[in-house]
């Protein structure tokens, strides 16, 4: 098999601040795919889906019960960013959109893949969320 597309589908409290979220953060609205139930947006060069949706109609998709997301995760995206100084312009527009910031910008030296120093933050979004903002 060979799948031509993936995507996220999460499951937020309130659709339209949800919508008012990531438009300040700058997602772009993917089209017609925008409902009172559902949230969808287009992120980075390759246009990956991502889909919020109210959380009783995710559940009815789901066929089982939300995570806990002030107990655990179920996923963590990474967003790569064009150098330090817009990770720190991430903090800035995830606080003002109403975002909660984990831990401010860090410089790494661990080695991950084959690179050595990465800068980062955390943040969630208003349902806990959570997004790595990554530049290496």
């Amino acid at each position: 098999m060979k799948p031509k597309k993936i995507w996220a589908n999460l499951a937020v409290s309130n659709v339209e601040k949800t919508r008012e979220f990531y438009t300040k953060l700058g997602f772009r609205p993917n089209g017609p795919h925008t409902t009172k139930e559902l949230a969808s947006f287009l992120v980075g060069d390759d246009d990956f889906v991502i889909h919020f949706f109210e959380k009783e109609r995710f559940k009815t998709s789901l066929e089982g019960e939300l995570a806990d997301l002030s107990k655990g995760n179920e996923v963590m995206f990474t967003l790569s960013a064009e150098s330090r100084e817009e990770v720190n312009q991430w903090v800035t527009k995830v606080t003002e959109a109403g975002g909660t910031i984990l831990f401010n910008p860090q410089k790494h030296s661990k080695k991950l893949y084959t690179e050595n120093n990465f800068y980062t933050c955390v943040f969630t979004d208003l349902d806990g969320h959570k997004f790595n903002v990554f530049y290496m």
